[in-house]
């Protein structure tokens, strides 16, 4: 039976390949500046949306930002690509995976977790919202379209770049039942905020004074758990069908000072 830790993607025989840290099209220092470009951006579409409600009157919502899946899910991606960033980065200059060598193994194990979080979660919002919670006409402000097409389609985009144009393995199977588990914790989070603050985050949690309503919520629940299954399946098979036409390959570091990893090389 393999160890707890290598079914949560922290198997120490794929240590050498670096997966996390290259791509089979770019550089590792390359793939370093896109993933933080993407988080620069994360970060200043989230601190500029919290400026602009500051000086609208709107500061009651950049505090209850918090309580919603789609800014959780959006500050996720902002952090994700800052980390991959540095990783890269540091990858590039050493030819070592610094932080995963230097922090216990369990932390390798939640980057993976935290990886499948970033390539799944974006979707999920990217359809609730545009599926179920967006009404025409277009949004009036140019402030708002930018901004909910940031929060609600492109980190879609920047799950996808992740799922296309890195050197990942597929999505280990273990990672489902944690995906479960933090949506229910949301949901225990959207409900603690309506009893705390007042308000439902999203409408089809709330329930109303008739059961059936209460059956549209359970419904609305039980399909989005199904759309996360479906997601995973779908990254999974991306991830597969990028490591079958592209051979595996992937572009190392040159090592530096005299070690030993491997020289730069596209390996198939």
């Amino acid at each position: 039976m393999r160890p707890f830790m290598s079914l949560m993607g922290a198997d120490p025989s794929q240590d050498c390949l670096h997966a996390f840290e290259t791509s089979w099209l770019f550089s590792p220092f390359v793939l370093g500046c896109i993933r933080a470009l993407i988080s620069l951006y994360s970060f200043t579409t989230i601190f500029v949306i919290f400026g602009w409600q500051g000086t609208h009157g709107l500061t009651v919502n950049s505090r209850r930002s918090f309580s919603y899946f789609t800014n959780l899910s959006y500050w996720g991606i902002a952090f994700y690509f800052l980390f991959a960033a540095a990783h890269s980065f540091l990858y590039s200059r050493t030819g070592r995976s610094v932080f995963f060598e230097k922090t216990p193994r369990f932390l390798r194990a939640l980057h993976s977790l935290f990886y499948t979080t970033i390539v799944v979660f974006p979707f999920i919002v990217t359809i609730v919202y545009w599926g179920l919670l967006f009404e025409a006409p277009w949004f009036p402000e140019m402030f708002n379209g930018w901004s909910n097409v940031s929060q609600h389609a492109m980190q879609s985009g920047f799950a996808l770049f992740e799922l296309i144009f890195t050197a990942t393995q597929p999505l280990p199977l273990i990672h489902l039942p944690f995906l479960y588990l933090l949506l229910m914790l949301y949901l225990s989070l959207a409900y603690l905020t309506r009893a705390t603050q007042g308000f439902y985050t999203y409408s089809f949690l709330n329930p109303g004074v008739h059961s059936e309503h209460r059956g549209r919520v359970a419904a609305y629940s039980f399909g989005i758990a199904a759309a996360a299954t479906v997601l995973f399946g779908v990254c999974w098979f991306i991830i597969w069908l990028r490591r079958r036409l592209t051979g595996d390959k992937r572009i190392l570091a040159t090592p530096s000072r005299g070690t030993e990893d491997e020289e730069m090389r596209v390996r198939k």
